[in-house]
C-alpha cells in the first residue's frame, strides 16, 4: 500500500533529475572544450591608376576674360558749320572707310567768297606796302641831303619806320586771313582719319551743322584691343613692354559661342593700365590685336572680333624649370598630392607649389621624378592603406608577398 503511495512522486522527480544533469554535461563541455580564436579580416588593397611624376621646363599660362574694345575711336564733328550738300555711300553704319576717303560735303560757296575776299586784302596790304617802301626810299634820300645830326626815335620819324611796320602788320593779318579762309573750305570736306569702320552716322544731305553737332562715330580696322581683368598676383607671370624693343606676351583670343570651338585669334601684351578696378580690384591689361575684321587676304580665314564682345584669353606666361606639371584635378586639400608608395600603400604629401594654373599646377617639393601619383578618387582615403594598380594579381600587398615566396 505503501509502495503504491510513493510511484507517482518518482515519475515526477525523474524528469527533473534528467534535465539537472544534462544541464550539468553542457556546463562541463562548454568550459572544457575547445574555443576558436577570432581574427582580423585581410585587409583588401584598393584598386588605384597612377601616373609618374615627371620634373622639367613648362610655361605658365593664365586664363581670364576680356572685352574688345577699339584701338582707335572718333567722333567726328564738323570744323565749320553750313549745310550739307553730299553724303559718301560708304557712310553707313558697317561701312568701310580708307585713311583719306571723303565723307561727307557741306556748301562752300560761303567760303569760296570768303577766299575771294582775303586774297583781295592781301593784295591790297602788298600793294600798301610798296606804296610805303617807296616813301621809305625818299625820306631817306632827303635825310642824307640834309646831313643833320639828331635822336634816334627822332630819326626813325623822318626814316619812316613805324610807318612801314605797321604796314607789315597789315600785310600778315591780311595774310593769315587768307590762310584762315582757305583752311575753313578745305574743312568744308570732311575725309576719314585712318581705315575705320562706320559705328554710326546721325546726319543726311540738306541737314544744317555746327561745330557742336555730331556727323559720325568711326572705330580704326588696323588694330583693336582687349582689355583683360586678371589678378594682381598673376602679374608676376606676364611679360609687359617697358620699352620700345620689349616684347609683351603672347595671347590666344577665343570666343567659343561666336566662333565655335578650337578658333582663335592671337595677339600681345602692350601695356599696363596704371590702376585698378574699382570693384573688383582686379588689373587690366591691354593686348593688342591686328586686322580685328579679317579685311587683309592674309586674315581671310580668321573669325571677325566685334567691338564690345566678351572674349576668354588665355596669356602665355614666363617659363619656369625644374618643375613637375600636375592636372589640378588631382591635388587634394589644396597643397597635398596622394603617392603610391615603395610598399604600395598610401602616401598623402604636402608639396609646395610655385604656380596654380586653370587646368595644371606646377611643383617644386614634396615628391620626386619617377613616383608614382594616385589620380584616382577614394572615397575615404588614409595614409598607409594598401594599394594595387590593374593589371596586378591578387587584392592585398600581403597575397603578392605570399604568392612571390
Amino acid at each position: 500500500m505503501f509502495l503504491q503511495n510513493k510511484r507517482p512522486w518518482l515519475r515526477r522527480l525523474m524528469p527533473v533529475s534528467v534535465l539537472l544533469a544534462g544541464a550539468v554535461v553542457a556546463v562541463v563541455l562548454m568550459q572544457t572544450g575547445p574555443s576558436a580564436k577570432r581574427e582580423p579580416p585581410p585587409r583588401q588593397a584598393r584598386l588605384v591608376e597612377t601616373e609618374p611624376v615627371v620634373f622639367g621646363t613648362a610655361r605658365t599660362r593664365i586664363e581670364a576674360m576680356g572685352t574688345v574694345i577699339p584701338a582707335e575711336f572718333v567722333t567726328l564733328q564738323p570744323q565749320v558749320s553750313g549745310e550739307i550738300i553730299a553724303v559718301s555711300d560708304d557712310l553707313e553704319p558697317g561701312g568701310l572707310l580708307r585713311a583719306g576717303d571723303e565723307l561727307l560735303r557741306i556748301d562752300p560757296q560761303d567760303y569760296e567768297l570768303a577766299v575771294l575776299q582775303r586774297e583781295s586784302e592781301v593784295a591790297q596790304a602788298e600793294s600798301a606796302l610798296r606804296l610805303e617802301l617807296g616813301q621809305q626810299a625818299i625820306a631817306k634820300r632827303e635825310f642824307e641831303l640834309l646831313n643833320e645830326t639828331m635822336e634816334e626815335e627822332d630819326r626813325d620819324l623822318v626814316l619812316r619806320k613805324p610807318q612801314l611796320e605797321s604796314v607789315r602788320a597789315q600785310l600778315a593779318l591780311a595774310r593769315a586771313s587768307l590762310k584762315k579762309a582757305k583752311l575753313d573750305l578745305q574743312r568744308t570736306r570732311v575725309t576719314a582719319p585712318f581705315n575705320a569702320i562706320v559705328e554710326s552716322r546721325p546726319v543726311e544731305v540738306g541737314s544744317r551743322v555746327t561745330m557742336t553737332n555730331t556727323l559720325a562715330t568711326l572705330a580704326g580696322t588696323d588694330t583693336c584691343w582687349v582689355e583683360v581683368s586678371v589678378p594682381v598676383k598673376e602679374l608676376q607671370w606676364i611679360s609687359v613692354p617697358r620699352g620700345n624693343e620689349a616684347t609683351g606676351s603672347r595671347v590666344r583670343i577665343s570666343n567659343p559661342a561666336a566662333w565655335g570651338e578650337g578658333v582663335s585669334r592671337e595677339g600681345r601684351v602692350i601695356r599696363l593700365v596704371g590702376d585698378l578696378e574699382k570693384e573688383g580690384r582686379m588689373a587690366r591689361l591691354i593686348v593688342e590685336v591686328d586686322d580685328p575684321f579679317a579685311l587683309e587676304p592674309e586674315s581671310s580665314d580668321r573669325p571677325i572680333m566685334l567691338m564690345e564682345s566678351y572674349v576668354s584669353v588665355e596669356i602665355e606666361g614666363r617659363q619656369l624649370e625644374d618643375v613637375a606639371a600636375i592636372a589640378r584635378e588631382h591635388l587634394r586639400d589644396g597643397d597635398r598630392l596622394w603617392i603610391m608608395g615603395a610598399d604600395d600603400t598610401l602616401e598623402i604629401r604636402k608639396v609646395d607649389i610655385a604656380f596654380r594654373g586653370h587646368d595644371r599646377i606646377f611643383v617644386t617639393q614634396g615628391v620626386e621624378g619617377g613616383e608614382r601619383l594616385v589620380v584616382t578618387d577614394l572615397a575615404a582615403p588614409v595614409a598607409g592603406m594598401p594599394l594595387r594598380m590593374k593589371g596586378e594579381e591578387g587584392s592585398s600587398p600581403q597575397n603578392r608577398t605570399g604568392a612571390g615566396k
